[in-house]
Order: structure tokens, then C-alpha cells, then sequence
């Protein structure tokens, strides 16, 4: 939350990323000159990317991607038969009645 205070009253789970951000900022600036902001660009984007979670979503957004790619150019070569399926007992070889199995009343 942006109060710095989580859903259970404690601190929240950006606020590190925040006392780091705030730290940079005390140690390279002063009232009259701001050119050490600079310095503190990577714990900015790490505050940002606990705030956000831009760069996360972006990777798994890229992994799924690459994931479903490489699914679909090679199909599962060692994918149950009907046969296969069919001798575990789970399903009636000649086919059953749906109105049978699940019982419908009126």
C-alpha cells in the first residue's frame, strides 16, 4: 500500500525497496544540488518494480509465449491411446448411457 503500511498493520512489502530508495537519495543529494539522483536510477526501478511488477509480467508473458511455441512444434509423441484409456475401467468399452450414469431426476 502507498501509506507504507500492509494489510496486517505492519510495513509493507515495497517499503525496504523504499528506505533503500530514500537511503540513495539522502547520501547523493543535497538541497541545492540534485545531479546524484542519477546514482539511484537502479534502486528506483527496483521500488517501481515492487510497486508494479512491470518486468515480471512482461518475463512470464515472454516464457509462456516460448513455452506454447515449443508445445505446438512438437507434439507429445507419448500421449495416452483410446486403448490405453479405455483399460483403466474408468470408461464402459461399449459406451455408457449419460442419462444412466449421472442419475437425472425429475
Amino acid at each position: 500500500m502507498a501509506s507504507g503500511y500492509g494489510l496486517n498493520g505492519g510495513v509493507s512489502r515495497c517499503f525496504p525497496f523504499w528506505q533503500e530508495l530514500l537511503a540513495c537519495y539522502v547520501v547523493n543529494t543535497t538541497g541545492d544540488d540534485d545531479s546524484g539522483k542519477k546514482k539511484c536510477q537502479p534502486a528506483l526501478e527496483d521500488y517501481y518494480e515492487c510497486l508494479h511488477h512491470k518486468k515480471e509480467e512482461a518475463r512470464t508473458i515472454a516464457l509462456q509465449r516460448a513455452y506454447r511455441r515449443a508445445e505446438a512444434a512438437h507434439p507429445r509423441d507419448d500421449a495416452p491411446k483410446v486403448g490405453s484409456i479405455r483399460s483403466l475401467g474408468l470408461l464402459d468399452p461399449e459406451g455408457e448411457d449419460p442419462k444412466r450414469v449421472l442419475r437425472i431426476k425429475k
